[in-house]
């Protein structure tokens, strides 16, 4: 069931994903609206609906004008669609003004409260906030209701599972259970406690959908767990400053100033320098910035590529840095397969001096600071890009490392950055196992496996398995199969690192 799940997922964006399950939220509150069972009627869902959302798209176009940046028109659609199901909804003039002041506060502090053109705050709890002190007008977070929780933990999980942000949902949970049951002494007290917060509050929508927010939350697996636990922290009921005592929109607010302090301020306008065709259709893309940029081999950034006639799959992607930190550009490894998506489309028509905006510079698939640890890097196709910048790194430093590669891939001409791993060989000695589904076209004097890579060629060529650290990076399909050969193997998982990134889609 999870591999179906999983499958789905990666063919789909997550910018796309988030913005059709807050549709789907949004629709079934509509469905419930006319069966009357939620405290108000279709149509004020509706109008309100096309305030915020004809008032969100206006602004933003004027502010993508006036401060001449590029902007992700999904972006705006999600900020819509999350306030359309936190405030209001409204049948008067005077609530409909107060839906655009609160639209133009949340599309204003993507630009206006932004530095290094990076937002600091989560739009949507920035203008919830701003609108109950500026105007006194607050949230009446109407989806969280015993007839929206299942569809939002539904919705949630999703969402969770593409982002894999587990680790900041599970950290949030527990220390919200913690300090807001504390005065719970019997089970029955317990239980009704569990259903008023998951049946009447919007805990779980805000946990689920606004805390999970990538472009405001820790780039690393340890600060978001800190991140997660602190805005639940702040959300006790013995936690406060005088009289001001926190909202969910709030505490996310002050958790946004931590992430923002322990992340990169990266948004890079990275120029294309060269088109590199380095395997059957694939290409390295190779570009240019002016900002000064730090980064661990094997992190990934988010890559924005506006284009006309975008499909489904929207004008955003991540990539892995297939650069090294000790090379003065950046690269990125990039295979193309019949019927591309829009983006990719428009990424092989670019040329030389055309701009793509790098930034969210995030990811924990890096090297290990002990250097003497012994180490597996397993590769699927373009999945080589980590590796590529992890050994190029290693090259340059002259640090040799214990390092076995194994590299799998359908034919030799899919083959890439070869170059960098026979270096490695010559410097280092470093054993670099390729295999192929099929060796036609392969020279005859080229040392290859023909099939897949299993364990037993792993034990072979890493005899001192149990002793190593593994590394895996391609498709999710591959990534699960590797994953259970080292667990047949008794690899412990805490020994095992998947390369994430927010969809191949």
């Amino acid at each position: 069931m999870l591999r179906k799940i999983d499958d789905f997922l990666n063919k789909i964006t997550m910018y796309r994903l988030v913005r059709w399950c807050l549709a789907f939220l949004w629709c079934a509150g509509l469905f419930w609206s006319f069966l009357g069972v939620v405290p108000f009627g279709p149509i004020k869902l509706i109008i309100s609906l096309a305030v915020i959302f004809t008032s969100c798209v206006a602004i933003n176009r004027l502010f993508e004008v006036l401060f001449k940046a590029p902007s992700n028109t999904e972006s705006t659609y999600i900020t819509a669609l999350i306030l359309s199901l936190v405030m209001g909804p409204e049948a008067s003039w005077s609530g409909f003004l107060f839906l655009i002041l609160i639209s133009a506060l949340a599309i204003a502090s993507k630009y206006i409260l932004a530095i290094n053109k990076k937002h600091v705050f989560n739009p949507a709890a920035f203008s919830m906030v701003a609108g109950a002190y500026l105007f006194g007008y607050y949230p009446g977070w109407w989806i969280g209701n015993m007839y929206m929780a299942p569809l939002v933990l539904i919705a949630g999980f999703l969402l969770v599972r593409k982002i894999q942000r587990f680790d900041l949902v599970v950290s949030f949970f527990v220390i919200f259970f913690v300090t807001s049951s504390q005065n719970i002494l019997s089970i029955q007290n317990f239980t009704f406690f569990f259903r008023e917060l998951f049946a009447y509050s919007p805990v779980l929508f805000f946990a689920l959908v606004m805390l999970t927010e990538p472009a405001t939350t820790p780039p690393t697996r340890n600060m978001r767990i800190i991140y997660g636990a602190s805005v639940a922290f702040l959300l006790a009921p013995f936690v406060h400053f005088g009289s001001i005592y926190f909202s969910p929109e709030l505490a996310l607010l002050a958790g946004n100033i931590f992430s923002f302090l322990v992340s990169p301020k990266i948004k890079l306008a990275a120029v294309l320098k060269e088109k590199i065709n380095i395997a059957n259709n694939t290409y390295d893309f190779v570009f240019s910035y002016e900002k000064p940029l730090r980064y661990r081999p094997g992190q990934y950034m988010e890559w924005t590529l506006k284009h006309k006639k975008g499909d489904a799959r929207g004008m955003r992607r991540y990539f892995t840095l297939a650069s090294s930190p000790t090379e003065h550009e950046l690269r990125m490894g990039v295979k193309f397969y019949p019927n591309p998506s829009s983006y990719k489309k428009a990424l092989a028509a670019l040329v030389p001096g055309d701009t793509v905006v790098a930034s969210q510079l995030a990811g924990d698939f890096v090297l290990p600071y002990d250097k003497n640890k012994k180490l597996v890097f397993l590769a699927g196709g373009i999945g080589i890009t980590p590796f590529r910048s992890m050994v190029k790194y290693l090259l340059d430093k002259n640090e040799k490392r214990d390092v076995v590669i194994f590299y799998a891939n359908n034919t030799y001409e899919d083959i890439a950055y070869r170059d960098i791993f026979d270096q490695a060989k010559t410097q280092f000695g470093t054993t670099t196992v390729y295999a192929v589904n099929s060796l036609e076209h392969a020279p005859l004097d080229f040392n290859c496996k023909e099939g897949i890579i299993n364990k037993e060629i792993i034990k072979t060529y890493a005899p001192d398995f149990k002793e190593r650290m593994y590394y895996i990076s391609g498709p999710r399909a591959m990534i699960v199969s590797f994953e259970k050969i080292l667990k047949e193997m008794g690899i412990p998982k805490r020994h095992v690192k998947t390369d994430f990134f927010p969809g191949y889609a």
